[in-house]
């Protein structure tokens, strides 16, 4: 068997074995990445150091560094720095976030689960929206990276709810969940993470130490929105059934249509988002959303004040 340690590559052979292109190599020497090769003559030399070096380029792509990051990361390495840490918090951060498990179903599946009618706009949206992934090479199969989000998509659907209101509350509910992800980890960060991060790529004592510091942290987001949620749930519930099941019901009135003066300005960019033919719906919409929302910080904060009575008697 050769010596690995004493083996010697012109470029085109360390391209061959690493996996990146010729062109690909000489780029990374440009930017510092890769050490310069061994002048003999008129050939250069490479070593396994360099080809070393090209695979732990290669890893730190795919758990998504930009070049910029992996540079300081092997700076850091070349000056004595250990990449073990570094690259244990990296897969703690990358790692799952979640104990689901990826499923597998049909076409077929799918039709039976929900109702049984084929629905190729359906099926394009969930795809879009990541809740199914097609199974390359293979035709009408897909993944499921979180099946409770599909099981909880088929109960709404038994229930009566359309699978475009399904898609479209789906859709509000990532976009805020995203922003209270993003909000939790600007608060860790700045008083958990900062003293780690804020002198360039960490050691490999602190990084370990984060790392251990995410697994701890990292159940903590999911049990606060469990709670916040389970107490948000409970009160909103109880104002929507006081409000119609306890209220007395108003007398009914002939809806009257009346004008509206709107600023030119209002209406123009209004057009230049539905169009003008939806114009009108969207106003009347965004107003009936405004009256809705006000009805809703009104009872809240009635019952808030009717619990601080019954606190005080």
């Amino acid at each position: 068997m050769p010596d690995q340690s004493a083996a010697e590559y012109r470029i085109e052979d360390l391209a061959h074995h690493s996996g990146a292109t010729v062109r690909t190599i000489r780029a990374y020497q440009d930017r510092g990445l890769l050490p310069r090769p061994e002048r003999r003559g008129r050939s250069n030399v490479y070593g396994p150091a360099h080809l070393d070096r090209l695979h732990q380029i290669a890893d730190l792509l795919d758990r998504g560094y930009t070049l910029a990051s992996i540079k300081e990361l092997l700076d850091a390495w070349d000056t004595g720095r250990g990449l073990g840490g570094v690259l244990g918090l990296a897969a703690e951060v990358q790692g799952p976030w979640t104990d689901e498990e990826v499923a597998r179903i049909s076409r077929a599946e799918l039709e039976r689960r929900f109702g049984g009618v084929p629905d190729e706009d359906a099926l394009a949206e969930a795809v879009a929206l990541g809740v199914l992934e097609p199974v390359p090479g293979i035709e009408d199969e897909f993944l499921v990276p979180s099946p409770q989000e599909l099981a909880v998509a088929a109960e709404l659907h038994a229930a009566g709810v359309p699978l475009t209101a399904i898609s479209v509350h789906l859709r509000e509910v990532r976009q805020q969940v995203e922003h209270i992800a993003s909000r939790f980890l600007e608060f860790t960060t700045e008083h958990v993470f900062a003293r780690f991060l804020e002198h360039g790529p960490p050691t490999d004592a602190d990084a370990t130490e984060a790392a251990a510091l995410v697994r701890r942290l990292r159940p903590l987001a999911r049990q606060t929105i469990d709670a916040e949620l389970a107490r948000a749930m409970r009160l909103f519930a109880t104002l929507h059934l006081r409000h119609h099941l306890m209220a007395e019901a108003p007398p009914k009135v002939e809806e009257e249509l009346a004008t509206v003066a709107l600023p030119a300005g209002t209406m123009q960019a209004v057009r230049r988002l539905v169009g003008a033919a939806e114009a009108a719906a969207f106003v009347h919409a965004a107003t009936e959303r405004e009256v809705h929302n006000r009805t809703l910080e009104t009872l809240a904060s009635n019952y808030a004040k009717s619990t601080e009575v019954d606190q005080m008697d």
